[in-house]
């Protein structure tokens, strides 16, 4: 987890993470404690992840008999499948969701995006760590917290409980995984929104196909495709958290590339294994990146763009939100993120580590209340 803010007063914002060096105005105590633990955490999956020990093809084949053609011993004698295969990775998903997550029934149409269920579950654990540290450790004031030993706010330390949050889930696309793992890991409530029609129309489907959904996600369109929030939050809406993956390209053409690339890497990496088989090519740019519409892949400016918008569209909706939040998959566009939440006002900054086996990302949070403020709301919430 990252290093709780110093005071707003002295520092508006406050970048933190497992590598960042300690402000200059000062750190508590209870910062130091906190960094010493982040320190001490290994990489990897997040300690509550179901995930954090592989897959049990044997347990996810007899509740998911669809997944049972795509599995097969790997040359060192364990079951996988082939992740090069949009089928069979679709096949995964929906095993897993069923097996782990209670929902029963869960497809996407053809040529959509389908996300690795690992990592998208890593996201919200951390999001409930930032939660559950707002709610336990920030309903103080800020001068009674300051140069206080405080419990390092970390993944051990926070022991999961039940709390009303209402989330906003930006760009769900056809899958809404978020949503889905948001729900039924942490009992969480979800407005999902999307500029995709036919995606929305999909995740209704879902909905009506799992009764543990039903009345908890509610589905919003976004009619302006430069806009993120505008048009989504209601007046009178109040969310504890958003989240967003952004588009990762700036266009289709370098979404196609790296696509490319990923199909050879995974090629190599099997070949070094000792695989037979070859990874398939993608009939056509449908499957590209195992899926993915145009809003799910890219846009005009790609991430940097996007987060960029979306830091400006957040200073609107200040009072409305606990934190926003974004994963950011290219680091090098954090230096801009935080010019930016610096000219628009954020209070708190954190950035948060994420690793998924070799794959590092990170995600970035922001709030426009104080420590004191953010007490109060996690206090009053209910």
């Amino acid at each position: 987890m990252t290093k709780p803010s110093s005071k707003a007063s002295r520092k508006p914002v406050t970048k933190s993470g497992r590598n960042s060096k300690r402000s200059r105005s000062g750190s508590s105590k209870g910062d130091a404690q906190v960094a010493r633990a982040i320190n001490n955490q290994k990489p990897g999956l997040h300690p509550r992840n179901l995930h954090r020990d592989g897959y049990d093809f044997d347990k996810l084949t007899k509740i998911s008999p669809v997944l049972t053609p795509y599995v097969q011993p790997n040359p060192y004698g364990n079951l996988s499948i082939d992740f090069a295969d949009p089928q069979a990775v679709k096949a995964l998903n929906a095993a897993l969701l069923k097996l782990d997550y209670q929902i029963e029934s869960w497809d996407i149409p053809e040529g959509f995006l389908c996300p690795p269920i690992p990592g998208r579950v890593d996201y919200l654990h951390y999001i409930y760590d930032l939660l559950a540290g707002v709610e336990e450790f920030e309903n103080k004031s800020e001068t009674e917290t300051e140069g206080q030993n405080v419990p390092p706010v970390n993944s051990h330390t926070i022991k999961p409980k039940k709390m009303k949050i209402k989330a906003l889930d930006i760009g769900t696309g056809a899958n809404a995984i978020y949503p889905l793992l948001g729900i039924q890991t942490y009992g969480w409530r979800f407005v999902a929104s999307d500029v995709d029609p036919i995606s929305l129309a999909n995740v209704k489907a879902i909905v009506e196909g799992n009764n543990c959904l039903l009345g908890k996600l509610e589905i919003r369109l976004q009619n302006d495709h430069q806009k993120v929030f505008s048009g989504i939050i209601k007046s009178d809406d109040r969310f504890d958290i958003t989240l967003c993956n952004p588009p990762f390209h700036a266009s289709l053409k370098e979404a196609s590339e790296g696509s490319q690339r990923k199909l050879k890497n995974l090629a190599e990496n099997r070949a070094s294994k000792g695989h037979k088989l070859e990874p398939k090519a993608p009939k056509d740019k449908s499957q590209l990146n195992f899926g993915g519409q145009k809003a799910e892949l890219w846009c005009e400016g790609g991430e940097k763009q996007f987060l960029h918008n979306m830091i400006c569209e957040s200073k609107v909706f200040a009072t409305q939100c606990l934190w926003f939040t974004s994963l950011v998959s290219k680091k090098e566009n954090l230096e801009a993120c935080y010019t930016e939440l610096k000219r628009v006002g954020a209070i708190t900054v954190k950035t948060i580590d994420m690793a998924q086996g070799n794959k590092l990302t990170r995600v970035l949070a922001w709030s426009f209340l104080t420590p004191s403020q953010r007490g109060l709301w996690a206090k009053y919430r209910g």
